[in-house]
């Protein structure tokens, strides 16, 4: 009986040993693995056709999206009267970021490039003490609520950080006369902070985990400490505990940021690498180890005409900075990174391919994600 017990339990083990050759096969390890390496100096070409679209648009005033509420019957005005600054690229938001690529690429670009007289041209006609005056006023007659907060909102903070870090006298004039309505911004942002009891999960410009991680790293650069505490509490009270974030559901027909990898990425600013590297095992467990991109694949556009549809292709370009910043902020020796960074050259690739003047929808603001992108702005 035992002899026939250990025979029987033989056949199982061996059974259960057997490899199964009805499975699909094991994937070996790259033979050779993608390179870790990350957006840098960004290329001469690359910085010409981005600042030639933003300065194309920073002064259209037209077509026009104005999101206002008003009280009463006041007359509107043009957009001009309304945002003496920031009324071109089609909208408020646009329009402020616009304006970051150029003080961007003059920082950090190529310093001879013939586009930069005229940058700084355009820089200066709008950065002016009257015309910030009125952006000022127009804020203040805002109807207390949720104007161009926090997207539009968190990219003004970015392009004031852009200028209190660039050691330079024109940056300084600059930001000298937008700190009067900078003051104004930190101020109903960290008014709005404590208020916000859930966070908001989308991909589109409502999205917190975005416009947190720009405000926080306003914060760190101005040095205001009310507004680095409120972004870490708020942020660690919505996500330290997310787990399985369903990354398999993005994107979502008309995003333009992730909601799972803006909140990794904001949360890479926030926790240590051992602590981030265990959070981001809970949070996303579908991220392989073999070194290739393709379990990400990029956001398809159909018709890059349509303003909500081309959307996708700035998902590209955002979903590429985050991956590069996920896989800088895990440890040495973590072997998820040379996946993050195979799919994130996809990604970059993808989305800096669709920058293009050919269609306005696109062309008033694909150009900033890019440039954030490719100077590595996130990283800094």
């Amino acid at each position: 009986m035992k002899k026939f017990l250990i025979a029987s339990v033989s056949v199982l083990l061996a059974a259960c040993s057997a490899p199964n050759n009805d499975g699909p096969p094991v994937k070996a390890p790259p033979t050779n693995p993608v390179e870790l390496s990350y957006p840098g100096d960004i290329d001469p070409a690359l910085a010409d056709r981005f600042s030639r679209l933003a300065m194309d648009c920073v002064h259209r005033e037209y077509p026009n999206k104005i999101s206002r509420t008003y009280e009463g019957d006041e007359a509107i005005g043009s957009p001009q009267d309304l945002f003496p600054v920031f009324y071109g690229c089609f909208d408020w938001h646009s329009s402020v970021h616009g304006h970051w690529l150029l003080v961007r690429l003059l920082r950090v670009g190529p310093q001879d490039a013939h586009w930069r007289s005229e940058a700084i041209a355009k820089l200066n006609q709008s950065f002016t003490p009257e015309n910030v005056a009125g952006e000022v006023a127009s804020f203040a007659a805002v109807t207390p609520g949720s104007w161009e907060r926090p997207y539009g909102l968190a990219w003004f903070l970015q392009l004031t950080a852009e200028l209190r870090e660039w050691d330079d006298p024109m940056a300084a004039k600059w930001l000298a006369a937008l700190e009067p309505l900078e003051t104004d911004i930190a101020d109903s942002l960290k008014s709005w902070l404590p208020k916000l009891a859930y966070p908001i999960r989308l991909g589109t410009h409502n999205q917190s985990a975005f416009a947190f991680g720009l405000m926080l790293d306003w914060a760190r650069v101005a040095g205001d400490t009310e507004m680095e505490r409120l972004i870490v509490e708020r942020s660690l009270y919505f996500h330290q505990d997310d787990m399985f974030c369903p990354l398999d559901y993005e994107p979502s027909g008309e995003d333009f940021l992730s909601p799972c990898l803006m909140e990794a990425d904001l949360m890479r600013r926030i926790l240590p690498p051992n602590k981030f590297a265990e959070w981001f095992t809970s949070f996303t467990l579908d991220v392989p180890t073999d070194g290739t991109g393709e379990w990400l694949a990029p956001g398809i556009v159909t018709d890059a005409s349509d303003g909500k549809l081309v959307h996708l292709d700035g998902v590209n370009s955002s979903r590429a900075w985050n991956l590069y910043n996920i896989a800088r902020a895990l440890p040495e020796g973590d072997p998820r990174k040379a996946s993050l960074v195979a799919a994130a050259k996809i990604h970059a690739d993808t989305g800096v391919a669709a920058v293009s003047d050919e269609h306005y929808s696109g062309s008033h603001w694909l150009a900033s994600f890019a440039t954030y992108l490719m100077t590595d702005r996130g990283w800094e």
